[in-house]
């Protein structure tokens, strides 16, 4: 049986060594929870993550919680987010008192500007890896492209983009059938 503290410091780990939140966590909860712990297979690991990137929140905390529920109940899912979010809050709240001196220091900007293409690579890795998961081909990648595009360029609504999506495949899947 897994322990508390096992969940605990695992999601502590995930908490605390990833720069850019939410998609640059991923390859890391995917080391962590499927390769080294085992506490879940690949096939588990891409289900709970569309589960929890469908509902709102926090996505790493949504993970926690819907894996520290199903490994030991509600105190596994209150140990997981625990261990998910004490790190980030510290780091904030120190951040949020250092920031008024350091606003304007030239070398704290770059640092940052410096970091954001090492966070765009964290997010593009596992994007590329659960496109391939999710059986995404050459003749069906123009569909994440459009909703992109419509998002950003036509500013669309996500939700509309979602629901869109939904009524579209639900079609396509009757249509399919007969």
């Amino acid at each position: 049986m897994v322990k508390y503290c096992d969940l605990f410091y695992s999601f502590l780990k995930i908490g605390t060594f990833t720069i850019g939140g939410g998609y640059a966590m991923i390859p890391l909860m995917e080391q962590e929870l499927v390769d080294k712990r085992q506490w879940m297979s690949r096939q588990e690991f891409l289900d709970q993550l569309a589960l929890s990137q469908s509902m709102p929140g926090v996505l790493a905390v949504n993970m926690a919680t819907g894996l520290g529920y199903r490994l030991r109940g509600l105190r596994g899912s209150i140990a997981a987010i625990a261990g998910n979010i004490v790190m980030p809050i510290l780091f904030i709240l120190t951040l949020a008192v250092l920031f008024r001196f350091f606003r304007s220091n030239v070398i704290v900007e770059r640092f940052f500007m410096g970091v954001r293409p090492a966070v765009v690579a964290l997010i593009a890795a596992p994007v590329f890896r659960l496109a391939q998961s999710a059986k995404v081909t050459w003749s069906t990648c123009w569909i994440p492209i459009l909703a992109a595009l419509l998002i950003w360029l036509l500013d669309v609504s996500p939700i509309l983009v979602i629901l869109a999506a939904v009524i579209l495949g639900f079609a396509y899947g009757r249509i399919k059938k007969q």
